[in-house]
């Protein structure tokens, strides 16, 4: 179940790097790139922190084949068919769910705290988007309100994993129900346009003339 997840979040996160590049004369090198970090850079900074080291797409090379492989099929078909930008966001929160529970399960695997696994879940989920954006010159989109609820609802979901996992015997089960969690929170978030308050400072009372 573990390795079938992956390659399926791998899959769809290559797939939102390649998106990201559309309308940016990105060649194919940098389309693959965009892939890979998109992909794969969650999973390298988790497993940094958690000391996991060689990473885990170092130790099984079939993880960066998934992601090149996706990155270069969706670079040909992008280029006779222009996505909507609708497709980067859902594609986004696929791979935000996907990867904030297999960040999650992999650090209650190496028996860390509760808390260092919902951040490690966080992480994974968040990071290599984060990333992506940059590369591309954009602000990240889990630091732009008119997102809506993007690691909050990497955060919600995971924090319901792990809150759950001693009370629940069926970690498919488990598994399935905290992703869904995710998704559904981030895709209701877009269409209602949910999001948290801003912190914007008082404005200045006008200065009365003396």
């Amino acid at each position: 179940m573990q390795p079938l997840l992956e390659h399926f979040g791998i899959a769809v996160a290559a797939l939102t790097g390649v998106l990201a590049a559309r309308g940016r004369r990105v060649d194919l090198f940098g389309v693959v790139v965009l892939a890979m970090v998109t992909a794969l850079g969650g999973g390298t900074l988790r497993d940094l922190l958690a000391g996991d080291t060689p990473v885990l797409w170092v130790r099984q090379p079939e993880y960066l084949l998934n992601a090149v492989g996706v990155a270069v099929i969706g670079f040909f078909l992008a280029r006779h068919r222009t996505p909507p930008l609708a497709a980067l966001h859902v594609a986004d929160a696929f791979a935000l769910a996907l990867f904030s529970i297999i960040g999650a399960k992999k650090a209650l695997g190496l028996e860390f705290s509760a808390p260092v696994a919902i951040a490690m879940g966080v992480i994974t989920g968040v990071a290599g988007g984060i990333l992506r954006d940059v590369l591309v010159g954009e602000i990240p989109l889990v630091f732009r309100p008119e997102i809506h609820l993007y690691a909050t609802a990497a955060l919600a979901g995971v924090a319901l994993h792990v809150a759950l996992r001693p009370h629940m015997a069926d970690e498919t089960a488990l598994t399935v129900l905290s992703t869904c969690a995710i998704l559904a929170l981030r895709l209701s978030a877009i269409r209602w346009r949910l999001a948290l308050p801003l912190f914007e400072a008082e404005k200045e009372e006008a200065k009365k003339p003396d």
